[in-house]
């Protein structure tokens, strides 16, 4: 279904269901080249940035960014590199890296590891990882050693 304004743009709707299965309505607009008010201005969508420093100290942002925004460009206009150093220094050193390595990758969305270079979708979650202290799966050795030297 598709309609027009006083200015002759073209205006339709778009649904579709996002990643949570809600119904998602999406207003496009086509403008022609030197109509009236025909400034592109960006599309804004919210992603939700998460970063558990420690067991007490947690941050959560939503965060309005445009479309084509990457997973740096948000951690960028969040802030978070100027307020975390660590990292910034680590976002410098992977900079270029296509393919995120296992045990070395800080950042995904929605528990997935993706580069710096990743292109943001609406709702998307964007998580900060931190380096374990130990390794859970040496720890639950240790914890069942120890049950069992009890007995």
């Amino acid at each position: 279904m598709a309609g027009s304004d006083t200015f002759g743009r073209t205006i339709g709707a778009f649904i579709s269901a996002n990643r949570l299965g809600n119904a998602v309505v999406e207003l496009t607009v086509d403008s022609h080249e030197g109509a009236i008010g025909s400034e592109q201005q960006p599309m804004l969508m919210t992603v939700y940035l998460a970063y558990a420093e420690d067991a007490k100290r947690q941050h959560y942002l939503a965060l309005q960014v445009s479309q084509g925004s990457s997973l740096y460009d948000a951690l960028e206009q969040a802030d978070w590199l100027a307020k975390f150093p660590e990292l910034a220094s680590w976002c410098q050193e992977v900079m270029d890296n296509a393919t995120p390595t296992a045990k070395q990758w800080h950042v995904g969305v929605y528990a997935k590891k993706q580069p710096l270079s990743y292109i943001l979708q609406p709702l998307d979650r964007i998580e900060v990882y931190r380096s374990l202290s130990a390794d859970p799966m040496s720890q639950r050795k240790s914890k069942s050693r120890g049950l069992q030297n009890s007995l």
